[in-house]
């Protein structure tokens, strides 16, 4: 683990309720944060790249770099890997950056055991029905990995008062101004 630790922020939510969102747009507003980039198996969405806003590796690839001590966190997360690497959290705060990142609540919960400083965020959607109508116009007809996301939903919002920070995200605009809030306060404690 790090030896130097800078402030850090970890947002998550189920899919589809706005968190990449929230932190690419906040992270392109406010200089001092940085957003890490995470390692997964998943495949490539259209409009994506290596590096944006994954980084897309193969099964054993993964699978390798968990054995290299690579990551400082890593879930299997809607039947892929996914993990955080620790060099990009200290690169990070030796140039005095905050740390901001999105990530499952499995993902939540380790950071938070070797991090206690962290700050935690949880964006709710403003029901499972809308949850469910974001991820088809995102994802298409085709996700063939609905049911499951719309379950894991379940499970994950049940997790949300055990954060610092909680928000509706009801209307795109007012809750990234709300959230956006969150973080500056956070930013400038």
């Amino acid at each position: 683990m790090s030896k130097v630790v800078g402030k850090m922020i970890i947002v998550a939510a189920p899919s589809g309720a706005g968190k990449s969102s929230f932190v690419e747009r906040v992270c392109s507003e406010e200089p001092r944060l940085f957003d890490t980039v995470t390692y997964t198996t998943r495949a490539m969405r259209v409009g994506e790249s290596q590096g944006k806003p994954y980084y897309f590796v193969t099964k054993s690839e993964f699978e390798n770099r968990v054995q290299e001590g690579f990551f400082v966190e890593w879930a299997r997360v809607h039947e892929n890997y996914y993990g955080t690497p620790l060099h990009q959290l200290e690169d990070s705060w030796a140039k005095g950056l905050c740390v901001i990142m999105d990530v499952d609540v499995q993902g939540v919960r380790t950071f938070r055991a070797k991090y206690p400083s962290a700050e935690t965020i949880f964006i709710m959607p403003p029901s499972l029905d809308e949850l469910r109508r974001r991820l088809l116009k995102r994802d298409g007809e085709k996700i063939k990995d609905l049911d499951v996301r719309m379950r894991n939903a379940e499970i994950e919002m049940r997790s949300a008062p055990d954060f610092k920070h909680l928000l509706v995200n009801d209307d795109f605009e007012l809750s990234y101004q709300q959230f956006k809030k969150i973080v500056v306060e956070i930013l400038d404690s």
